[in-house]
């Protein structure tokens, strides 16, 4: 992200505090008394997100946000939606290399998948400073480099047919208690609260590791789930934890956790650098060493997020355990040709392993039984707008 968009969020986030009224504050009782009903649909083994104070968890407010996903008419287009980026069945990514925006624009980065963000501390691939839903919904609404949906200088015509649709004012009332309830702030509160909604914790493994039920996933996936927590392949080291990411955070953990990485994809100039426009959290933070660091992504519904990596350079599963086995990626030719595993900025737990074709499958296997087919049929999670299947 860019110093223009990260100017523009941090304009909307004063504004938006400037903005909250004295009895929106002393409502904040009642909602983190609403927040307390919250029903998460987690089973026992899973700890509860952690939820701001200010936006405290409420099916209404889910309820709103669910349409405001699936809301088109919040693009310049009228015609792209959030979900047109991160698509359920899908588990809420694309499918895309990178994303596309309203206005046909290609993005430099891959559309992240949705599930389990309630439990990242950290949001977006490379900005350390976006760690809340509510602020991070303004930049694909309003950003300008690139464009996503759209909207920036329209913010009151977006706020005046959003009061003028009565199925709005209605759910917009019902989901908070203002004088004015329909405004920008809410919006983001909404859409927030339908995002962190979208828990996926029921996968096969999930089902083996956590609920006993020995014959859920296969043998070869019980082999692959060996090789995956080996210090042959460390995999463990990274995509850690109940979501599979060294950067998680719930109401279980005592500190936060967020963690950035350079896996040695590029090395342009046999000097570490990357590709100008993805240069990773160096772009904020204009050190040296944190060229190349992205975000560790949840491999929750792996198998489903093709393709991989934060511009979705890597085709398939196989491929992306290819780019570890080696240490890093050789690119032979072309603009970004280099020696990825020479990068002096790699992560050391990128080291390259020995791996059969056998066990390389083993370890697919088990990043396939990671697949919550529920969560990508839930209806709880689809778009209100379509008709319900009998």
């Amino acid at each position: 992200m860019g110093d223009r968009i990260f100017n523009l969020l941090l304009a909307f986030f004063l504004s938006v505090c400037l903005s909250m009224s004295l009895s929106k504050a002393m409502a904040l009782d009642g909602h983190l008394a609403a927040q307390t009903e919250y029903n998460w649909n987690l089973p026992e083994w899973t700890p509860k997100p952690v939820v701001p104070d200010s936006n405290p968890m409420t099916a209404k407010k889910v309820a709103l946000g669910r349409h405001l996903f699936y809301e088109p008419r919040l693009s310049i287009t009228g015609k792209y939606s959030c979900a047109s980026c991160h698509q359920q069945s899908l588990a809420f990514t694309d499918g895309k290399q990178v994303a596309l925006g309203s206005t046909n624009e290609s993005h430099t980065r891959n559309s992240m998948g949705l599930g389990n963000v309630a439990y990242s501390p950290v949001l977006t691939w490379a900005n350390p400073l976006i760690t809340s839903l509510e602020n991070q919904a303004l930049i694909p609404i309003f950003g300008e480099h690139p464009i996503e949906m759209g909207m920036v200088g329209k913010e009151q015509q977006m706020i005046q047919w959003l009061q003028d649709d009565l199925n709005y004012q209605q759910m917009f009332a019902q989901a908070f208690d203002d004088r004015q309830p329909v405004n920008l702030d809410n919006l983001t509160k909404a859409i927030a609260s339908f995002q962190r909604s979208l828990v996926s914790f029921n996968s096969p493994y999930d089902r083996y590791r956590y609920q006993g039920e020995t014959n859920a996933i296969s043998a070869a996936a019980k082999r692959g789930e060996k090789l995956f927590n080996s210090e042959r392949t460390e995999c463990f080291h990274c995509h850690t934890g109940i979501n599979f990411s060294d950067s998680t955070q719930h109401e279980n953990l005592a500190f936060t956790q967020t963690a950035f990485h350079n896996t040695g994809l590029y090395n342009i100039d046999a000097k570490g650098s990357y590709p100008p426009e993805n240069i990773g959290i160096k772009e904020i933070t204009q050190a040296e060493k944190d060229m190349g660091r992205f975000k560790t992504p949840s491999l929750r519904n792996i198998a489903l997020t093709a393709p991989y990596m934060h511009d979705g350079s890597i085709a398939t599963l196989r491929e992306a355990i290819a780019h570890y086995q080696a240490g890093g990626r050789t690119i032979s030719e072309g603009e970004w040709a280099g020696i990825g595993s020479a990068s002096p900025y790699k992560s050391g737990f990128v080291k390259g392993f020995e791996i059969t074709s056998s066990e390389i499958d083993d370890l697919i296997a088990f990043l396939q039984s990671l697949t919550d087919r529920e969560f990508i049929t839930n209806p709880a999670y689809s778009d209100p707008n379509l008709p319900k299947l009998k």
